[in-house]
């Protein structure tokens, strides 16, 4: 499995937030993502694009249920959005979170091979390469990639 180890400044994403237990997370995010989808377009104006117009990117981010960007445990809250420019208000019916920077170990995936990846990363390749997680894992999902594709980002190190 392919992994790279990238860095990420701080950035803001806008969108759907959510709580719930980890072990169900299966009956819960899924609808985030569809209430962003449905509703993406009162924050498009607001979002980041790349050198060719179109935009930078969607994020599953989690954190703790303390805000903290920790891990989660039992329960936590995640964020199905947009990457956004710094700086903005939120807009009503949004909520915004500004992940801190960090340092990444990052690897592909699907749906479907999610669990192998997420395997993968905490029990073979971190522990290999001495790394710890220092935070909460984060999905990215590139509008480049209509197959399916997502990247898990785990953050070894904050900056």
């Amino acid at each position: 499995m392919e992994v790279k180890v990238v860095t990420k400044r701080s950035f803001t994403v806008f969108g759907q937030e959510g709580r719930g237990e980890a072990n169900h997370s299966d009956k819960w995010i899924p609808p985030l993502w569809q209430k962003m989808r449905e509703n993406l377009g009162e924050i498009v104006g607001f979002a980041k694009k790349d050198a060719s117009g179109q935009l930078a990117g969607f994020w599953g981010a989690m954190s703790d249920i303390g805000r903290r960007f920790a891990p989660w445990n039992h329960e936590g809250l995640y964020l199905a959005g947009c990457e956004v420019a710094d700086g903005l208000p939120v807009p009503q019916g949004w909520t915004k979170w500004v992940i801190p920077a960090y340092r990444y170990a990052v690897t592909k995936c699907t749906k479907e091979t999610y669990g192998e990846a997420f395997g993968y990363m905490r029990k073979v390749y971190m522990p290999r390469n001495n790394y710890s997680l220092v935070g909460a894992i984060h999905e990215y999902y590139s509008p480049r990639d209509s197959d399916g594709t997502l990247y898990l980002f785990f953050p070894i190190e904050k900056l």
